[in-house]
């Protein structure tokens, strides 16, 4: 159900007589557009007026347009007495067992920041494809590659997995819940509230909902993730934990700041410089990635 025809339907259910009123300003208008001279010997100046506060007359080129006749005729319709939105409910996302796998092993994958023998066998083999970068570019150059790569897949996969049109029917079914809730109040329409309460109880699973679509992108997120990080982890040492390369934990590099630290200094509190350096580049090149292959984010509302 579209605002005007909630608009309508609210009118009409609080005074009768506004369908009437309705009814004689689609009549009068031409092309869209109807004038106060048009109407005034036929509705009162209060209900033109409400026709206005409630923007189904708005403004037009000469006068005042039709915000939408056809949603109009249809809020005038005889009610059959649901008061209920047309706002579809989603239906639920269904884990694959391939999420509930990729949920398991990330699980695991983070034990490797307690137990050294967990974290030493994921940065091991991590360390076949990475170490060798370690001997052709500083390390500072090796984390950017690794903070591009984890930019770009994390946006990928939020794109292909989260579904951003049943994120926007959730955003919507709440927000038309709100808005026949306000207007509920405004016409002091008990019986309605009461069932509108109803339906807000049952729609908090769209809360549910909405946290399992955010949520499954984020587990192959972290399923990928958290072995790059742990090999670097693994590379500078955290936490007492011994360094797989002493030579590379031991750089110099001139900061902000900060001045001259090593990549094992601790910046901000526990937070070392390499985690920093990380955590910074990520930020920088998922924006990139986002702004150059376009991709939306955040669902749309209609």
């Amino acid at each position: 159900m579209s605002k005007v025809e909630r608009r309508v339907r609210s009118l009409v259910d609080e005074d009768g007589e506004m369908r009437d009123a309705l009814e004689i300003v689609l009549d009068r208008a031409t092309d869209g557009e109807v004038q106060w001279v048009d109407v005034r010997d036929e509705i009162t100046s209060g209900q033109w007026g409400r026709l206005i506060e409630k923007e189904i007359l708005v403004d037009g080129e000469r006068g005042f347009a039709l915000a939408d006749p056809d949603e109009i005729e249809a809020g005038m319709n005889e009610n059959d007495g649901d008061d209920g939105g047309d706002v579809e409910t989603p239906e639920t996302t269904s884990w694959t067992k391939w999420d509930k796998l990729a949920a398991v092993a990330t699980v695991g994958a983070f034990v490797g920041y307690a137990v050294g023998p967990v974290r030493d066998a994921i940065a091991g083999a991590i360390d076949i494809v990475l170490g060798p970068l370690l001997n052709l570019v500083p390390f500072y150059v090796v984390i950017m590659v690794i903070a591009l790569g984890t930019g770009l897949y994390s946006t990928l996969l939020r794109a292909g997995l989260m579904d951003m049109e049943k994120m926007s029917q959730y955003q919507e079914r709440m927000k038309d819940i709100q808005d026949r809730r306000k207007e509920a109040k405004e016409r002091d329409d008990d019986e309605a509230l009461d069932a509108i309460q109803e339906e807000q109880m049952d729609a908090m699973g769209d809360q549910l909902g909405m946290f399992k679509e955010q949520f499954r992108p984020m587990v192959w997120i972290m399923f990928l993730t958290i072995p790059a990080f742990l090999w670097m982890f693994w590379v500078i040492g955290y936490r007492g934990s011994d360094s797989a390369y002493p030579e590379v934990a031991a750089q110099e590099l001139v900061v902000p700041l900060a001045g001259t630290v090593t990549w094992d200094t601790g910046i901000v509190g526990p937070i070392q410089m390499w985690i920093l350096w990380y955590f910074l580049c990520s930020m920088a090149f998922t924006q990139l990635v986002q702004k150059s292959l376009n991709i939306q984010m955040s669902p749309s509302t209609s």
